[in-house]
């Protein structure tokens, strides 16, 4: 059945047939239905988004704290662990008061041994982030068993000092020449350390 909409008058609705009545019925229905997803429904769907997507990170947020929680204990004990094994380490490098006694130290452990000192000569020392290094220049005379039990008893000193660029070499009769760095080391104090940060770093390919 064809109608004529050009004989439909709004204000004869009650009258019109029952197909046109049908027609305007889900004409309006559309209307409310795009009008409610553009106004409604759509802005409540995207902040519903957003927020599942902020309970995903909140859940995750939780999920981390509450294992930190848990672990909160061991984490404490692994801090107290950490901070007595630096402390252990620390107490190993001397003070500037100290450095004195251990290049004392060291030299005494040659003459212990029966070894000739034909060279001790500290150098310059060098300051690192957190502690410097002193280098001394060591040229002793002995036999092997005297120069490896020295090398031995430095070693086994309470404070470290390390050993390096070692060369030995034949000397008079059955001796033998060592000639070596060695190192000890030294914690900065505070001023030490800030001034040390606070030197300017030299910039690399200036001038000469």
């Amino acid at each position: 059945m064809n109608l004529d909409t050009s004989k439909l008058d709004i204000k004869t609705l009650a009258d019109w047939p029952l197909g046109a009545k049908l027609g305007v019925l889900a004409i309006l229905f559309a209307i409310v239905v795009a009008g409610g997803w553009w106004f409604l429904w759509s802005p409540a769907l995207e902040d519903l988004s957003a927020k599942q997507a902020k309970e995903g990170e909140l859940k995750s947020t939780y999920t981390t704290k509450k294992g930190q929680a848990i672990n909160l204990e061991a984490y404490k004990k692994q801090l107290v662990d950490i901070e007595q094994s630096f402390g252990a380490l620390l107490k190993q490098l001397p003070n500037k008061q100290d450095m004195d006694a251990l290049v004392t130290d060291v030299n005494q452990a040659g003459l212990g041994r029966g070894l000739q000192f034909e060279l001790f000569k500290p150098g310059a020392e060098v300051r690192k982030e957190f502690y410097a290094e002193l280098p001394i220049s060591i040229k002793v005379t002995g036999s092997y068993h005297d120069i490896a039990a020295f090398t031995s008893d430095v070693a086994k000193l309470s404070r470290i000092v390390t050993i390096h660029n070692i060369s030995l070499v034949p000397a008079k009769g059955d001796a033998l020449m060592l000639e070596a760095t060695a190192k000890t080391y030294r914690y900065l104090d505070e001023e030490e350390v800030m001034a040390t940060k606070s030197k300017p770093s030299k910039k690399k390919g200036g001038k000469k």
